[in-house]
């Protein structure tokens, strides 16, 4: 069904006509699963084993060598004398050459045709769906599922088909689709139209796409679209589509073949032209053949001397040294002529998330209300340090550290943060790294939390499993979470509902700690929290708090900002309705606006650095992301991409903004441009596609399956070790750090292995055919013998 996101629920039941209460009936399952096929991506069908043998012989010097490797067997079988076991060792090497490089091209294809099968992971085994012929939900083989049925998602799921969404049946549906669209947070869902018919996946916020994954929430849906006819068999088709292009050493190669075999046939034509004379000497017994035939011999011996049978070896083992070099920087090459590749580069596509950027989002600034007199407001800002979910990291204020205790604001803010928050850090032993576990944003704010480490716990004696969540686990214990009151659309906050522990029942009362969007929730306030006090909140304050606000959220940072507030005196919980979410906005008022934070998905550390490096050595970088433009500029300034004050007018597009351009102005687009936001994997293919037509050498990095088509059609993809295994296998290359920095290592160690190959190649070269001007002379005489 096509543009399903722009249509009304009832218009997409319509079409397939089914009914949401009861389903597709068994008549109805088989007629569209004769129509659109089971619910999962083809088997690629993969080349036999001699086809892929067969290839590797196409290309023109390994023609060349074989049929020297022939001719020498020949001339080697005729060979008299004491020379004619040894005459056979030359046609053998060269054979053995070839079948060796046979062998590393064939290896080569299969890992490449791996790279569509990998996206199989992505298929779920099961689904849960309403059908007639059962009146409630029941499980079924996710491959069975067709258009038109009625389907179940849930928190955990991975979605089975693409769904357009007709109810959602909790508070508030959360879905991570990082995979296909390289969104760093997860989406919230509804069930409205988008009527834009052109909009990109990023903006169809009623649609599931297969193969991502349920954060929150559970919900209801009509199948729109099975196996092939997803977005991710959509880029299935796209990855088997695109044929992969040869590398500038292979085509140097080739250009070198086609000379090489013009050469040798005008040295075999000029030797035997030269000596027509000399047919008829009485060496040869006065027969003019047997003088041709024997000078044809030596033109044809001449010819195979000219060609560097070791030229292929020499090529396989210095890219395969520069390998073991790169692998040691972090740089996991899967085919050898990329080596050479890297050294060739002119433009590095890079993806946002996780390459550029750490892919953990970091609350790098808050603030709390210093103090109120009349409407004159003054804040307590201050920054926070480390970029990971590591719980290492200082307050300052004013670049000077301090600690986050001595501000009563801040530990009510921590308070929030701690127990506002459904998610947690967790110290994975086996990567050696902290990881979220939850959501994105909340896993900031718990990290917050132990870096503010406001009520001075001693961490320094505990295990990096005991450190995750320390200091939140301090908090939790002085007062009890009794239930949420989950996010939703309307109110665009979520609040929870907190009793004291007994241990300090006396001193504390029930309390609503609200987050949310800062509009809203300041709507919503009518105190602001100064120290341990409350005073009203008035509107030259509340312009004030969101000024400041405005300007973290569209300035250079352009940060996720985060309103923290509170409900001092709470309802009652018998009073409360909590069935209805409609109604959680009227227990969110009367609200005590306590501060804001700001976080950001916080660039690499090293990534400025190695920007600066590309661009000393003439390589032009390019951001392409899935995020909203904004942010994506804002990144591009901190790293250095765009200076601080540079206009991007023309230099930074979204992807509606790139198809409205005619082609022509799209080619000029990519000349220039050094950011594309908001892309779907069509547009990063055909940029690709624009540059290479530039004659530009282009490396794409990446992590998701969203990357894979531009990854396979760059002449370098480069995956991220912690990407998918669809990433991985359609890319030349694997960072096993993520680190973009170790792109810049692999292309200097690229450039010094490209210059050590010409020089290698030279070599081969004069020392063969520097050979050849001395042999076709007319044979000297025989000197005397004494009788």
């Amino acid at each position: 069904m096509e543009n399903s996101h722009a249509k009304t629920v009832e218009e997409c039941l319509a079409y397939f006509g089914v009914s949401e209460n009861s389903g597709l009936t068994p008549e109805q399952v088989k007629k569209n699963l004769d129509k659109y096929g089971p619910n999962e991506l083809p088997a690629e069908e993969g080349k036999s084993i001699w086809e892929l043998v067969l290839e590797q012989f196409e290309d023109l010097l390994v023609r060349i060598l074989l049929l020297a490797a022939c001719i020498s067997f020949v001339l080697a079988w005729f060979e008299e004398g004491e020379e004619t076991v040894t005459a056979f060792v030359e046609p053998f090497v060269i054979l053995l050459i070839l079948i060796a490089n046979a062998i590393v091209g064939v290896w080569q294809e299969r890992n490449a045709e791996n790279a569509i099968e990998a996206l199989k992971e992505y298929e779920p085994e099961m689904g849960k769906v309403y059908r007639a012929d059962r009146k409630s939900v029941q499980r079924i083989k996710a491959r069975d599922m067709v258009p038109g049925d009625i389907a179940e998602v849930a928190v955990g799921d991975k979605v089975p088909a693409d769904i357009r969404i007709i109810s959602i049946k909790s508070t508030t549906l959360r879905v991570d689709q990082s995979i296909l669209t390289g969104e760093s947070v997860s989406v919230i869902k509804h069930t409205d139209p988008v009527p834009d018919p052109r909009a990109v996946n990023q903006d169809k916020k009623n649609m599931l796409f297969s193969g991502t994954n349920v954060a929150a929430g559970k919900a209801v849906g009509i199948v729109i679209a099975t196996g092939v006819g997803t977005e991710i068999g959509k880029i299935r088709d796209e990855m088997a589509a695109t044929e992969q292009e040869k590398t500038p050493l292979q085509q140097k190669l080739d250009e070198f073949g086609e000379q090489l075999s013009k050469v040798i046939s005008l040295i075999c034509v000029a030797v035997w032209l030269i000596n027509i004379g000399h047919f008829n000497d009485p060496v040869h017994g006065g027969s003019w053949i047997r003088g041709a035939i024997y000078y044809f011999k030596i033109a044809v011996a001449l010819a195979v001397a000219a060609i560097p049978e070791g030229l292929p070896a020499v090529i396989t083992t210095c890219l395969a040294l520069g390998t073991r070099r790169m692998a040691k920087k972090n740089a996991i090459v899967r085919s050898l002529p990329s080596v050479e590749t890297l050294g060739c580069t002119s433009v590095i596509c890079s993806d946002k998330t996780g390459t550029l950027t750490t892919n953990q989002m970091s609350v790098c600034k808050m603030f709390v209300i210093e103090k109120v007199e009349g409407d004159v407001c003054s804040l307590n800002e201050f920054s926070i340090t480390g970029s990971t979910y590591a719980p290492e990291g200082e307050v300052l204020k004013n670049d000077k550290h301090v600690k986050a205790g001595q501000y009563d604001g801040l530990v009510e803010l921590a308070t929030i943060c701690a127990l506002c928050n459904d998610s947690s850090l967790d110290y994975n032993e086996a990567k050696g790294a902290y990881e979220k576990v939850g959501e994105a944003t909340e896993t900031a704010l718990t990290c917050l939390v132990e870096k503010m480490n406001v009520f001075n716990t001693d961490v320094r004696t505990l295990s990096k499993v005991e450190r995750a969540n320390a200091c939140n686990s301090v908090i939790k214990q002085l007062m009890k979470k009794e239930f949420t009151l989950e996010f939703s659309r309307d109110r665009k906050s979520m609040s929870v509902y907190c009793s004291p522990a007994k241990a300090s029942r006396a001193a504390v009362s029930n309390k609503m700690f609200i987050k949310g969007a800062p509009e809203g929730v300041i709507d919503r306030c009518n105190y602001v929290r100064v120290g341990t006090t409350r005073v009203p909140l008035t509107s030259l304050v509340k312009d004030k708090i969101l000024t400041v606000i405005k300007e973290w959220g569209t300035g250079r940072d352009t940060l996720r900002c985060l309103a923290l507030a509170t409900r001092d005196t709470p309802p009652r919980r018998e009073d409360m309705v909590l069935e209805d979410s409609t109604k959680f906005v009227e227990y969110e008022v009367d609200l005590t606006f306590v501060g804001c934070v700001g976080m950001l998905d916080p660039p690499r550390k090293e990534v400025m650095g190695s920007i600066q490096l590309c661009r000393d050595a003439g390589i032009r970088v390019i951001m392409i992301t899935g995020d909203n433009k904004g942010t994506a500029i804002a990144i591009c300034r901190r790293i250095g991409i765009f200076t601080e004050d540079e206009e991007v007018m023309g230099r930074a597009y979204t992807g509606r903004e790139f198809d409205d351009l005619p082609p022509a102005e799209q080619r000029e687009a990519c000349k220039r441009a050094c950011c594309f936001a908001r892309v779907e994997p069509a547009h990063k293919s055909k940029i690709v596609e624009f540059l290479q037509s530039f004659d530009e050498i282009t490396a794409m990095t990446g992590d998701g399956v969203n990357d894979a088509p531009a990854l396979k059609k760059a002449e370098i993809g480069i995956a991220m070790g912690s990407g998918t295994a669809v990433a991985k296998t359609a890319s030349e290359m694997v960072l096993a750090d993520d680190n973009f920095s170790t792109i810049v290592s692999a292309v200097e160690e690229g450039r010094a292995i490209y210059n050590n190959m010409k020089q290698f190649i030279r070599y081969l070269i004069s020392s063969n055919v520097g050979e050849v001007p001395r042999q076709p002379s007319p044979p000297l005489p025989q000197p005397c013998h004494p009788s």
